[in-house]
């Protein structure tokens, strides 16, 4: 694979600056997704004199120094085609080949050594946590080879700068998404047999590292002295207890979303840099945005993302020390057996004991700074169920929450709060549904998730009949309406529903 540079977009001010403040792209991710014909320096000279001329038009200079990327169309069939046949036609479309070759130097684009699947529209890249759920379709189609591939790109990534990026683009390196890699893993294994999980452990090891980083600067738990302590993505809690949280390195606005974040920086109180930090890491947990983020449900200035301990993330990080320990089983040493299944205990336990409430019969995040629980109801409580780390008490509380609070016409509504972000009412979302469904099977509860199950099948394919369009997210509550809310348009395409489409319909 050839060695491409990538676009560091900083390197481009203050054309970049001038170019996502004037608004001449109604997307701030159009820009940073563009290719420079020349090396920056060079553009950024023309700029320079460019700029103060009589009739400078910003738009033309960046249409004559950049290659505008392409959008490609993903319903090009008519709806009348059926539907399973629409989906495994559009993994050809959806699937890029290794790219070393196709883009320019200075691109943002970060080249991988093999094929893979986007999602669909602005998101031209592939997506850290949703390929998993764009993997169990490419099973259901036969493409284990993609899977494969896709697999081994991350290995890659991972390998080359120590984590998964949340996309494969230079401006999203600083930050990760929710690691279902060791998911990932775990389902190839599923197909090719338990001894993946030692082709993989290498990457699987680099991954924890990069979720613990910081673990050994933390200091001893002082007598008598309460102490919470917080390193990147772990916090040491006042018993001991080693939780984990989102990040990001880089406290600077999102150039996917620049001036949105300017404008959200702009209405907070707190120093710009950390307002910028914690909507950041909302991005890297995947639900950007959401009311569970906020301390003013309808005020995304109020965000604190960073505060908070995720329910479902620390769900995914037990998973990767269990699938670690199912690793070292196959080496003749079970030394490392041990200590895994002691971490796994261990997070197990501080989980249970700071994340679910009895009294509300729920899980929730829970709040490092407060000390306490959050009371943002939200889907992401069906995780440990996902990962049979309940018990049968705990499964029907969340069973109850969710057929009295979140069960609606097209499937399961994100969460309670109707905010006016995305990841909240009235969405629905491919991922949770599928986590949900698997998470309510495990314990028995199978008429509610058959329920959830015939409810977003049946929405899906209404809204394909109608568009012949599978959409990113979903109105679940009224069906007759679009899913809205957030930055940016409602998506077609998309990798993720149709993965758990065809996943689900599978099941019987």
């Amino acid at each position: 694979m050839t060695n491409v540079t990538f676009l560091h977009l900083p390197s481009l001010s203050p054309l970049y600056e001038n170019i996502q403040i004037s608004g001449i792209f109604p997307d701030s991710k159009f820009f940073p997704d563009c290719r420079p014909r020349s090396e920056p320096a060079k553009i950024l000279e023309a700029y320079e004199l460019a700029q103060n001329q009589p009739g400078f038009d910003l738009k033309n200079f960046v249409e004559t120094h950049f290659e505008f990327p392409e959008t490609p169309d993903t319903h090009y069939e008519s709806a009348n085609k059926p539907i399973r046949e629409h989906l495994d036609k559009l993994w050809d479309v959806l699937l890029r080949k290794p790219n070393s070759s196709i883009i320019t130097p200075n691109s943002s684009l970060i080249a991988l050594p093999h094929p893979y699947i986007v999602p669909g529209g602005r998101f031209r890249e592939v997506y850290y946590w949703d390929s998993y759920f764009t993997m169990l379709g490419l099973q259901v189609s036969g493409r284990t080879e993609v899977i494969q591939h896709m697999v081994d790109n991350f290995a890659y990534q991972i390998e080359t700068f120590g984590h998964i990026p949340n996309g494969n683009r230079s401006y999203y390196l600083s930050r990760s998404q929710p690691p279902f890699f060791s998911l990932m893993v775990s389902f190839l294994a599923e197909i090719k047999g338990e001894a993946t999980l030692l082709h993989y452990r290498r990457a699987l090891e680099k991954e924890y590292a990069f979720w613990m980083d910081g673990e050994n600067e933390m200091g001893a738990q002082l007598e008598g002295r309460p102490l919470v302590e917080a390193r990147r993505r772990i916090v040491k809690l006042t018993d001991g207890s080693i939780l984990n949280r989102y990040w990001d390195d880089d406290p600077s606005p999102r150039p996917e979303a620049y001036i949105e974040d300017l404008h959200t920086a702009q209405q907070s109180s707190r120093p710009t840099a950390e307002t910028y930090r914690h909507l950041r890491a909302a991005a890297e947990s995947g639900w950007d945005f959401s009311s569970r983020w906020l301390s003013d449900e309808h005020k995304l200035a109020s965000i604190r993302t960073c505060d908070l301990l995720p329910i479902d993330l620390n769900c995914l990080l037990y998973f990767l020390e269990k699938t670690l320990v199912h690793t070292y089983r196959q080496l003749p040493d079970h030394t490392l057996v041990e200590v895994f299944k002691d971490r796994a205990r261990l997070r197990k336990a501080a989980i249970m004991n700071h994340c679910w409430d009895a009294s509300q019969g729920f899980f929730f995040d829970f709040n490092h700074i407060e000390d306490q629980r959050t009371n943002s109801v939200t889907l992401a409580a069906v995780f440990p169920l996902f990962f049979q780390m309940a018990d049968a008490e705990q499964a029907a509380g969340v069973a109850k929450m969710i057929a009295e609070k979140f069960l609606c016409p097209g499937g399961l509504i994100t969460t309670l709060s109707h905010s006016g972000q995305q990841w909240d009412a009235p969405n629905g979302w491919a991922p949770l549904q599928w986590m949900a469904y698997k998470g309510l099977t495990n314990y028995g509860h199978t008429e509610l998730a058959e329920k959830i199950r015939q409810n977003w099948l049946s929405l899906g394919e209404k809204t394909y009949k109608k568009t012949g369009k599978m959409m990113e997210k979903y109105n679940v509550e009224n069906p007759d309406a679009p899913g809205g809310g957030g930055e940016y348009p409602n998506q077609d395409g998309f990798g993720w529903t149709n993965g758990v489409y065809l996943k689900m319909k599978a099941q019987f």
